[in-house]
C-alpha cells in the first residue's frame, strides 16, 4: 500500500511541477500574465511549485526503505523520472498541439522504463 501511495503522490507532485516548469509558456496567453511580465510568471510558477514540494517530500519520506517504505533511494529517483516523462508527455500532447513526439522520443522513454526494471531487480 505504501508503494501505491508513494507513486500516487509522485504523480500528483509531477503534475504540479510540470505546470510550474512549462505551464508558464501557456500562461503568457492569459491577459493577466501579459501585464505582469517575467516576475509575475516566476511568482506564479513558485506558487505552483509549492504544491509540488508539499506532495514530493511526503512521497519520498513514505516511499524510502529506511523509513519503512518499499523503495531504495535510487529506485525512488528512477520511478520519479519515469513519472515525470509520462506526465510531461501527456501535458505536451494536451496543451501544446504544435509539438509532436517522434519515434526516437518513445525509444528514449522506453529505455528509461527499462532502467526502472533493471534497478528494481
Amino acid at each position: 500500500m505504501k508503494g501505491y501511495l508513494t507513486i500516487a503522490l509522485l504523480v500528483l507532485s509531477n503534475v504540479f511541477m510540470t505546470f510550474a516548469w512549462y505551464g508558464h509558456l501557456k500562461f503568457q496567453e492569459l491577459s493577466f500574465f501579459k501585464k505582469t511580465g517575467l516576475i509575475g510568471i516566476v511568482l506564479a510558477s513558485w506558487l505552483i511549485a509549492l504544491f509540488e514540494y508539499a506532495l514530493m517530500v511526503p512521497a519520498n519520506r513514505r516511499g524510502y526503505s529506511e523509513n519503512g517504505g518499499p523503495f531504495t533511494l535510487v529506485q525512488l529517483k528512477v520511478i520519479q523520472e519515469v513519472i515525470t516523462l509520462l506526465v510531461f508527455t501527456v501535458f505536451t500532447l494536451v496543451f501544446f498541439k504544435n509539438e509532436s513526439l517522434k519515434w526516437n522520443h518513445f525509444v528514449g522513454f522506453g529505455l528509461i522504463v527499462l532502467a526502472v526494471y533493471f534497478i528494481r531487480k
